[in-house]
């Protein structure tokens, strides 16, 4: 079949990429003039497979008035007169409960799994350049109570208290020298040495490179913005671009935040809205000491990761809309608590800032399904976690396309189980 994915981020070229393994002939379209040039392109650099945890959490309803009232806030709101937004945000507070939360961390964790192996096999057969480390993950807790409540979400799972240990602060510091610093500020900490860490954007241009160069290469149509489908009964027959059409035998929406506007006409509604996140690239020059391992600061929802000759620093939740525009105090913020961490060695005037818009579902669930014909799929939603899933979930998609039973199970990501099941409202 010719396939065309609407989509360059990395999502969409592992989707590509695992169609072409198939035998099929894939165009993927991109309205930028280059892959990875939207949320993969300065994300935190983490593939924390076994850190899926939905922003959607009962401990995020008690914080969110603390919150509006700081501007440094780890999520911060701004209203607009946007129904998408509003419904976004009520499906999201529905999601902030006990059984959805364990419900996406139990579907979700089987995908991550599946990526990581996926990734790994990327790295030890093709050999892609991209500062892939396997370097663990530290995960700090500042305040008692959250890190007593991360050591029995530990111990309650013995699938990952094989592969996990809490720290106590001391131990932290042993690990991981560099966070020296931060000694008297943290309690503890939840170590695993099994995750990852790598450059998304490196990533996403060696995929493209390798799939063009390839027998039955990938045709990339890159700088050419979709602006809708074309229909032939109950199927897609054509993408329509803003240089024309494209015939397909298929198509798959990859598109990021893009995506709820595409599939709209169809009538499709996507709960998927921004979710605005930030970073700085800081050079690590000699004398710097940063860390080995990828860190994350769970209060102040910041991440640090060591990519090739940089430390990635990156961040926050920005409800705000289709604004990608940077925000000079989240920057300031992020070098700041670099700073703080790591001291005064950087140089502020080679820090590179970057903010990107995280299509994220209310539950944190990405949805992988077919949905407004018969031969339009879908491998949107998500969130945070784009890197650490793609592979995974372009694997599942190429897999249901082909009709083969998926690597791992699929339900929760059906388009018709995206609403909240629990919820915090009543339901009538």
């Amino acid at each position: 079949m010719h396939i065309v994915v609407i989509g360059g981020g990395i999502v969409g070229l592992s989707t590509a990429w695992y169609l072409q393994q198939d035998g099929h002939r894939v165009t993927l379209v991109d309205r930028a003039d280059g892959v990875g040039m939207g949320a993969s392109h300065a994300n935190g650099g983490q593939l924390s497979y076994r850190y899926v945890a939905p922003l959607a959490d009962p401990e995020v309803l008690a914080k969110i008035p603390g919150w509006m009232l700081r501007r440094d806030a780890p999520v911060r709101f701004r209203p607009r007169f946007d129904p998408q937004q509003w419904g976004w945000l009520m499906r999201f507070l529905e999601s902030c409960n006990r059984y959805d939360k364990v419900r996406s961390i139990a579907s979700l964790l089987p995908l991550a799994l599946h990526s990581r192996a996926l990734m790994h096999a990327w790295v030890d057969r093709q050999g892609f350049d991209f500062d892939f480390v396997p370097n663990g993950k530290l995960v700090v807790h500042r305040d008692a109570g959250s890190f007593a409540s991360a050591k029995r979400a530990l111990a309650s799972t013995p699938a990952l208290g094989a592969v996990q240990q809490a720290l106590d602060a001391d131990a932290c510091f042993a690990i991981e020298p560099a966070i020296e610093r931060l000694r008297g500020r943290i309690h503890g900490g939840i170590h695993t040495p099994t995750e990852d860490a790598g450059d998304c954007l490196k990533l996403c241009r060696a995929l493209s490179e390798h799939m063009a160069r390839t027998a039955n290469p990938v045709q990339f149509e890159l700088g050419r913005t979709v602006l809708g489908f074309q229909r032939a009964g109950g199927r897609i027959a054509g993408v329509l671009t803003d240089g024309g059409s494209i015939d397909c035998d298929a198509c798959v929406l990859a598109a990021g935040t893009a995506a709820a506007a595409l599939v709209r006409p169809l009538g499709v509604r996507l709960p998927i809205y921004p979710v605005k996140g930030y970073s700085i690239t800081v050079p690590v020059g000699a004398g710097v000491r940063v860390p080995a391992i990828s860190v994350t600061d769970f209060q102040r929802k910041i991440v640090y990761a060591r990519l090739g000759k940089h430390l990635r620093v990156a961040g926050m939740a920005d409800i705000v809309g289709h604004d990608d525009r940077v925000a000079r105090d989240r920057i300031a913020t992020l070098l700041a608590e670099t700073q703080a961490c790591f001291g005064d060695g950087f140089d502020p005037r080679a820090v590179t800032s970057w903010s990107g818009l995280r299509p994220a579902t209310p539950t944190g669930r990405p949805i992988i399904d077919r949905a407004g014909a018969d031969n339009l799929w879908l491998n949107v939603g998500h969130g945070a976690l784009g890197f650490t899933l793609a592979a995974g979930s372009a694997q599942v998609l190429a897999d249901l396309i082909a009709g083969r039973a998926p690597a791992c199970p699929v339900e929760d990501f059906r388009l018709d189980r995206a609403r909240p099941r629990g919820g915090v409202f009543p339901r009538r």
